[in-house]
C-alpha cells in the first residue's frame, strides 16, 4: 500500500503541512517496500485548482490513502472519484503520522476539513512599498483664500471705499 504525507520537507524527520494542495512537499511512502519519494510540488503557486491538481498527482502516482492537515472540497471531491482515502487533522513530524496510521489510530475523513481557497489568503508582508499611488485629486484647490483671491479690498479697489475723502465748507482764504 502506498501512502503520501502532505510535508514541509523532503524526508520522515519534516512535519506535516496543513495545507493538501500547497504544501511544499508530498511525501510517498510504500509500506510495503519501506521506499519513500519525496515529490516536490509543481502545483504550489498556481492561482487556483491547486488542491485538484494535486489530488491528480498523487492519483497518478498510485497512492491508496493521503495524510494531511486540511483537504478543501475540490481535492476531496477529486479522491473521491479516485478512491483515495483522506485523512485529516494529522500534524506533527511525518514519521509519527506514518506509525500513527499504520498502528490504526488514524480514521478516514468523510467530509472536507476546510472550505475552497484555503490557504491562498493575502499574508502581511513585511517590505516596504514605493508609495507611488496614484491618488484620485478630490480635493477643492482653493488653497488659503478660499477662493476669494489674495486681496482684502472687497472688491473696492486698493484705496477701499468710495467714501470720498473732501467735502465740508471749505477754509477761507
Amino acid at each position: 500500500m502506498k501512502i503520501a504525507v502532505t510535508s514541509n520537507g523532503s524526508n520522515l524527520d519534516a512535519m506535516v503541512e496543513a495545507r493538501f494542495g500547497r504544501c511544499p512537499y508530498f511525501l510517498c511512502i510504500d509500506l510495503d517496500t519501506q521506499s519513500l519519494e519525496a515529490i516536490p510540488n509543481p502545483n504550489i503557486s498556481l492561482g487556483g485548482g491547486a488542491g485538484p491538481q494535486s489530488a491528480q498527482l498523487m492519483a497518478e502516482k498510485g497512492v491508496s490513502v493521503v495524510l494531511t492537515g486540511n483537504c478543501g472540497p475540490n481535492a476531496f471531491q477529486t479522491f473521491g472519484a479516485a478512491g483515495i482515502q483522506v485523512i485529516t487533522g494529522v500534524s506533527g513530524p511525518v514519521r509519527e503520522a506514518v506509525e500513527q496510521f499504520k498502528a490504526g489510530r488514524l480514521t478516514q475523513s468523510s467530509a472536507p476539513s476546510v472550505q475552497s481557497h484555503y490557504g491562498t489568503g493575502v499574508a502581511q508582508g513585511t517590505g516596504v512599498g514605493r508609495g507611488m499611488g496614484g491618488g484620485r485629486g478630490m480635493g477643492g484647490g482653493r488653497g488659503m483664500g478660499g477662493g476669494r483671491g489674495m486681496g482684502g479690498g472687497g472688491g473696492r479697489g486698493m484705496g477701499g471705499g468710495g467714501m470720498g475723502g473732501g467735502g465740508g465748507m471749505g477754509r477761507p482764504q
